[in-house]
């Protein structure tokens, strides 16, 4: 369910929307309404935030360039281990915690995003010439 909300704007932050709502195809309201569920996503969620990617707007870890979507699939080749995954990443515990929250939070987003990732994968090899997919495994410890 969604209601109606009345917010009063200056005029430079409506020209600033509506700017930004053009740039991602949307209505002006429709990225009201994503700038606040990305803003209220943040604040309940440490190390978290929102950036453009080729693959459209997508949760990343703050101070790093890896999607939380990427941790979470990490996250999974090492049973859930949120040590041995930040080891992996080379970033720290917490963040891997954090992201692992998020995704937990956000399920069907992250699971949408590996997939997708999954997909260009297995279809780049063909549109690619001279594409090599190289696969590493964890070591046992």
């Amino acid at each position: 369910m969604s209601r109606v909300m009345s917010l009063r704007l200056k005029d430079e932050q409506v020209d600033r929307l509506q700017r930004l709502a053009r740039r991602l195809g949307r209505s002006p309201s429709e990225a009201a309404a994503l700038l606040i569920e990305e803003s209220l996503r943040q604040r309940e969620y440490p190390f978290i935030e929102f950036r453009d990617s080729p693959a459209g707007r997508q949760a990343y870890l703050q101070g790093t360039r890896v999607a939380v979507w990427h941790v979470a699939a990490i996250a999974h080749d090492f049973e859930d281990n949120a040590a041995r995954s930040g080891a992996h990443l080379e970033i720290p515990e917490v963040q891997v915690t954090a992201a692992l929250a998020y995704a937990s939070a956000y399920p069907s987003e992250i699971q949408t995003a590996i997939d997708d990732n999954e997909w260009v994968a297995d279809h780049l090899l063909p549109l690619t010439p001279g594409f090599e997919t190289v696969t590493v495994h964890a070591a046992a410890s």
